[in-house]
C-alpha cells in the first residue's frame, strides 16, 4: 500500500500541528493566569478583565492580519504568531513583584495577537490545500481543524492546572515557551513559503470584504459568538461558584470538559449536517441558529418558573454546547468556502475580526449584566443575539448554485 503523503497533506499536517501546539499553550496560559491570580485574591470579574486586551487585540489582528497574510504568505503570519506567543510566555517569567495587572494585560494582548494570527493562517491555509470543487473534503478538513482546536484548548486548561501544581507559575511559563520555540523553528523550516500569498499585492483598503455573502456571514458570526460569551465567560463561572458552592477546580474542570466535548462535536459536524455528497449552505446555518435560540431562552424561563436550578442549567448547557458546536462548524466551513482563492486570508481575516468583536462584546456584557441583573438576563440577551444570527442568516446563499455564485462574487 502506498503510504507516501502528498505535498498538500504534508502541509496540512504541519499547519495542524502548529495550531495544536499553539492551542495547548493558549488554553494552559489562560488557566495558569486565572488560577494564579485567584490564589492572589483577585475577584472573578477582576480576573476576567485581565483578558480584555486579549479579546480587543483579536479584533485588530484579524482585521490587519488577513491583509498581511495575503501580502507576505500564510506561513509567515503563522510563524510570526508562534514567535509572539513565545515572547508573551517569557514576559510572564519575570519576578513576582513585576507581575502587575498592567504587565499581565500587556502579555495577554500579545497572546491575543498571536492567537488570531495563528488561527487566521491555519483556517486560510486549508482553502489553498484542498482541490477546487471538493467541498465535502473541505468541510471535513475545516471541521476537524476547528474541533480539534477546541478539544485541545480544553485539554490545555487541565495542562495549565497540572503545570501550576508541579512546576509553579514561572517554571510552567518557561517550559511552555521552550517547547513552543522548538515547534516554531521547525515550522520556519518546513512550512511552504508562498502558501496563501496573493498574486496581486492587495492594497490596505482591501481589508474590508467586498463580498455580500461574507459580510452577511460575518455579521451572523459576530452575534453568534456574542451570544455564547455574554453568559459563558464571566457570568457562568461565577454563578457555578456562588450558587452551587463549587470550588475553583470543580468550575474549571467542568468548563474544560465542556469545551473538550464541544470540540468533539465540531469535528463530527459534517456527519450531522451533510446529506449525501452536498455540504450544507445558508439554509442549514439559519435552521441550526433557530434551534440554538430556543435553549438559553428555555433555561432563563426555567429560572423564572422555579425549575430545579442545577438540572436546568447544566442540562441546558450540555444541549447548548452541542447545538452551538454545529453552528460554529457550519460557519467555519462557509467562510472558507466563500473566500476568494487569491488572497484568501483577506476574507477569512475580516470574518474572524467579526468573530473577535462578538467575543469582546460578549465578554464585557457578561461581567456588567451579571453584576447588575443576574444570569437570567444574560441568558435572555443571549437568546436575542442568536435570534439576530438566525435573522441575518436568512440572507445567506441557500442552494449550491447560489453558493457557487457567492464564491465567484468574492473572487
Amino acid at each position: 500500500m502506498n503510504t507516501v503523503l502528498s505535498p498538500a497533506v504534508k502541509q496540512y499536517l504541519i499547519v495542524t500541528g502548529n495550531y495544536w501546539a499553539f492551542t495547548l499553550t493558549d488554553g494552559a496560559l489562560r488557566m495558569l493566569v486565572v488560577l494564579h491570580f485567584h490564589q492572589l485574591g483577585y475577584s472573578p470579574l477582576a480576573i476576567a478583565m485581565l483578558f480584555l486586551f486579549y479579546e480587543f487585540f483579536g479584533v485588530v489582528t484579524n482585521l490587519f492580519g488577513g491583509w498581511l497574510g495575503a501580502r507576505m504568505g500564510l506561513n509567515r503570519t503563522m510563524n510570526v504568531g508562534l514567535g509572539i506567543q513565545v515572547f508573551a510566555l517569557l514576559m510572564l517569567t519575570v519576578p513576582a513583584e513585576m507581575l502587575t495587572v498592567a504587565w499581565v494585560m500587556a502579555a495577554q494582548a500579545l497572546s491575543g495577537i498571536a492567537k488570531d494570527l495563528n488561527k487566521m493562517s491555519a483556517k486560510s491555509s486549508i482553502k489553498m490545500l484542498v482541490p477546487k470543487n471538493a467541498d465535502s473534503t473541505l468541510y471535513k478538513w475545516v471541521a476537524f481543524l476547528t474541533g480539534s482546536k477546541n478539544t485541545l484548548k480544553g485539554a490545555g486548561f487541565f495542562m495549565g492546572g497540572g503545570l501550576l501544581t508541579l512546576l509553579g507559575f514561572k517554571d510552567a511559563m518557561i517550559a511552555m515557551a521552550a517547547v513552543l520555540a522548538v515547534i516554531w523553528l521547525l515550522s520556519i523550516i518546513l512550512l511552504k513559503e508562498d502558501l496563501g500569498k496573493a498574486k496581486n499585492k492587495p492594497k490596505f483598503k482591501d481589508i474590508f470584504s467586498k463580498s455580500r455573502a461574507i459580510n452577511i456571514l460575518s455579521a451572523a458570526r459576530m452575534f453568534l459568538f456574542a451570544s455564547r460569551d455574554v453568559w459563558f465567560v464571566v457570568a457562568l463561572p461565577v454563578f457555578l461558584s456562588q450558587q452551587f458552592n463549587w470550588n475553583f477546580w470543580q468550575v474549571g474542570g467542568f468548563l474544560a470538559t465542556w469545551i473538550i466535548a464541544y470540540g468533539v462535536v465540531q469535528s463530527f459536524a459534517p456527519r450531522i449536517t451533510q446529506s449525501g455528497s452536498h455540504p450544507p449552505g445558508g439554509l442549514a446555518a439559519m435552521t441550526w441558529a433557530i434551534l440554538l435560540a430556543i435553549i438559553p431562552g428555555a433555561i432563563a424561563l426555567g429560572f423564572h418558573l422555579d425549575w430545579p436550578i442545577k438540572e436546568t442549567l447544566l442540562g441546558g448547557l450540555i444541549l447548548f454546547g452541542f447545538v452551538f458546536a454545529v453552528n460554529s462548524s457550519l460557519h467555519s466551513f462557509l467562510i472558507v468556502r466563500y473566500a476568494s482563492d487569491d488572497g484568501v486570508s483577506l476574507d477569512v481575516g475580516f470574518y474572524y475580526m467579526a468573530n473577535a468583536m462578538g467575543r469582546l462584546v460578549g465578554t464585557v456584557l457578561s461581567g456588567w449584566l451579571f453584576q447588575a441583573y443576574g444570569l437570567a438576563v444574560c441568558l435572555w440577551v443571549s437568546t436575542l443575539f442568536i435570534a439576530l444570527t438566525a435573522l441575518i442568516s436568512i440572507a445567506l446563499p441557500r442552494s449550491h448554485t447560489e453558493l457557487d455564485h457567492a464564491s465567484k462574487q468574492s473572487a
